[in-house]
């Protein structure tokens, strides 16, 4: 009988540990921090002195994005869209998605280019949502809508309203 329990625990076990408690633990998971963070304090104070890259979908951007951030994508990201804007490539970027997994592999794709200067939005949108700070809608107005991507990532978003689709 005591096989019967233990078994089964020491099968799950490891899946227990990938479910993630921290954001630090979850972004340690996929990130390899080929990329430096930038926290979101840092960025709401010279937010209007950097290049804003958002490496979410369509949808994601179209619901909410910071104030000033350019669309790039990340499944069909292009790197023409950034050469496009006339980026220099000494210029501080800061480039986020939901939580900073899909923009540490855009950003990366930036250094390969020779983009020198390029951060990771720790935590992403929804870190800077759950700071209290501003996202415009896809009209330039103020909006609490964020788009979750996921339930499973959605969680990470603890204010605003969470949008699955659009």
């Amino acid at each position: 009988m005591r096989k019967i329990i233990v078994v089964p625990l020491l099968i799950l076990l490891p899946f227990l540990a990938i479910s993630q408690d921290s954001l630090d633990a979850l972004l340690d998971q996929y990130n390899n921090e080929s990329i430096p963070y930038i926290s979101v304090k840092e960025l709401s104070e010279i937010q209007s002195e950097v290049i804003l890259l958002d490496a979410r979908e369509i949808n994601e951007y179209n619901t909410s994005h910071l104030q000033n951030a350019i669309y790039v994508g990340y499944d069909h990201f292009d790197i023409n869209t950034v050469s496009n804007q006339n980026v220099n490539k000494k210029s501080k970027i800061v480039v986020y998605c939901s939580l900073g997994i899909r923009s540490e592999d855009i950003s990366e794709k930036l250094k390969k280019v020779g983009y020198q200067n390029v951060y990771n939005l720790y935590g992403g949108i929804f870190e800077w949502k759950n700071a209290n700070n501003k996202v415009i809608d896809s009209l330039g107005k103020e909006t609490d809508k964020i788009h979750a991507f996921s339930k499973q990532w959605g969680k990470w978003l603890h204010k605003g309203k969470k949008v699955y689709t659009q």
